[in-house]
């Protein structure tokens, strides 16, 4: 009586032990399929070989899940115009996932350099800097940095307190590039590219700000002002500083100075 017991107290355990190792599994599997996305890639509905051209009858659109990655192979099926009509360096059969390196032409070469980390929406634009407006060449791809605008107004002239203005022209904006050094590592750097000094900075911006930040620096002079990596703030309360407001509120700053480093001191 005392072995059948054992023998099922053995079975018991055993089952439990199962239950939950496949539980745990679960648990574990769903987590990693959390951090996949959706996307929606191109699949052959019928075999090509090697020297066909791509139809859009040929193709059909899947959703699968895919973790985010840098190094895009396969096509999705927003890229379906960039593909139709492109002739298979290799045979492909049906069912298949189509990759970019099906085709004459690489298509995978466009997923490196620059073009490779600029957001979908938003535009890459390079402006110039020195010393001093690269905050003494501090400023490194991927950080987050203010661009501030000094201004001279010709028609003021005469009037030196209101001639010159400085104002912050955009907050957070994220620097993809300084000089030929790219944000992301994993992206091919182009050759001859070196983190060592840089008189460029290519910054991420949305196409109306690229037509601001260009007149902005054919009008006047653009300066960097460095963010915390944390920081990704916005100030709405800004003001546009000309030697009339300066001479009024130094004072004002003084006074606001001391409050701060109080504060931080406390903390």
């Amino acid at each position: 009586m005392k072995q059948k017991l054992m023998i099922v107290l053995a079975v018991f355990f055993g089952f439990a032990a199962f239950m939950l190792t496949y539980f745990q599994i679960k648990i574990e599997r769903e987590k990693a399929l959390g951090a996949a996305k959706d996307i929606d890639l191109l699949c052959l509905k019928r075999s090509l070989s090697q020297g066909e051209k791509i139809e859009a009858s040929d193709l059909e659109t899947v959703r699968v899940k895919r973790f985010p990655t840098t190094n895009k192979v396969e096509v999705e099926a927003r890229d379906k115009a960039a593909v139709v009509g492109r002739t298979l360096s290799s045979s492909v059969l049906k069912g298949q996932f189509l990759l970019w390196y099906h085709f004459e032409e690489d298509y995978s070469a466009r997923n490196q350099g620059l073009s490779a980390i600029i957001p979908r929406g938003l535009r890459a634009i390079s402006i110039a800097v020195d010393t001093t407006s690269s905050v003494t060449g501090l400023v490194k791809p991927g950080q987050h940095v203010d661009i501030v605008g000094t201004f001279h107004f010709p028609e003021m002239k005469g009037d030196k307190s209101l001639d010159t203005i400085t104002l912050t022209v955009l907050q957070n904006v994220v620097v993809l590039a300084t000089g030929t050094q790219l944000a992301s590592a994993s992206a091919v750097q182009p050759k001859g590219a070196s983190p060592k000094g840089y008189n460029t900075v290519t910054l991420s911006l949305t196409p109306r700000e690229v037509e601001m930040i260009i007149f902005a620096s054919q009008k006047g002079k653009l300066t960097m002002s460095l963010r915390n990596y944390e920081d990704a703030t916005f100030n709405y309360e800004l003001q546009s500083v000309n030697f009339k407001y300066l001479e009024e509120n130094i004072e004002k700053y003084t006074r606001e100075r001391e409050k701060y480093m109080k504060l931080i001191n406390v903390r």
